[in-house]
């Protein structure tokens, strides 16, 4: 670094790759640093699966074994989409930190710090999903797809996940303080994930229910999540869920770099 400043050379400028791997480590060592942050990825989803299965498996399906095989890859979708709105809560603290102004200084890809915080809670996303899995191992979950639809369920979660939070960073810029970030995406995530078919099947809801519930793009990601780790290629529900994903991305993508160019 002496020699560098002394022969007046300046750095090469990073390649958007490695400003956003960059972006994503820092987010990694933020957990490292504060190991508390896990808490929503580990605790919460472990809790949800176990209330869940002993209060509504034996009234919906005769038994928690039995429920735990249509339950588990639905709470596992609903678990991984509610823990993305704590994207635009750490956006939101960042930018009231003054850490965003800096960013703003570096000769980098613009986009990075937004693509470097979605990189990090992928991995968060993978552990909560592990999390979720081994407790429904433990309560009798057998996914008849084995590893592979296991693998390729998961997979297709976070592709969704990643596209979703784009949501997230949008009003962690927006939104003026991380409370109002809290409130108005725990509007949102709520409706969306309980109004789905992550519970029940929404054959047994209210006919002007079901139309709602039928295209929401929740419901289709727990049909295919369920569908593929039950060993079935449902090709319609995974087109469904990669639609929305593209849609997600090029309407909030776009609308959050704009904010973060202006804010």
């Amino acid at each position: 670094m002496v020699r560098l400043l002394a022969a007046g050379e300046r750095p090469p400028r990073p390649s958007a790759l490695a400003a956003s791997a960059a972006f994503g480590w820092r987010a990694m060592l933020k957990i490292k640093h504060m190991p508390e942050q896990l808490f929503d990825v580990t605790a919460f989803p472990v809790m949800l699966v176990l209330m869940y299965t002993f209060l509504f498996g034996g009234a919906l399906a005769g038994s928690t074994r039995e429920y735990v095989q249509f339950l588990l890859p639905g709470m596992m979708v609903m678990s991984v989409v509610m823990i993305t709105m704590y994207t635009g809560v750490a956006i939101n603290i960042d930018i009231g930190r003054g850490v965003f102004d800096r960013f703003r200084t570096l000769p980098i890809w613009r986009p990075s710090p937004m693509v470097g915080y979605l990189l990090g809670d992928m991995i968060r996303y993978a552990v909560a999903s592990a999390v979720i899995l081994v407790v429904g191992l433990i309560l009798g979950f057998r996914p008849a797809g084995g590893a592979f639809g296991v693998l390729a369920g998961v997979l297709l979660l976070l592709v969704f996940s990643f596209a979703f939070s784009w949501v997230w960073t949008m009003f962690g810029l927006l939104l003026r303080s991380e409370k109002s970030v809290m409130v108005v995406s725990t509007m949102v995530v709520f409706p969306l994930t309980f109004l789905s078919s992550v519970l029940v099947d929404p054959d047994t809801m209210p006919g002007w229910l079901q139309a709602f519930v039928d295209n929401s793009p929740v419901t289709h990601l727990c049909g295919a999540v369920r569908e593929l780790m039950a060993g079935s290629w449902p090709e319609a529900d995974i087109a469904w869920v990669l639609g929305w994903a593209g849609l997600l991305v090029l309407v909030f993508g776009p609308v959050t770099m704009r904010l973060y160019a202006r804010k």
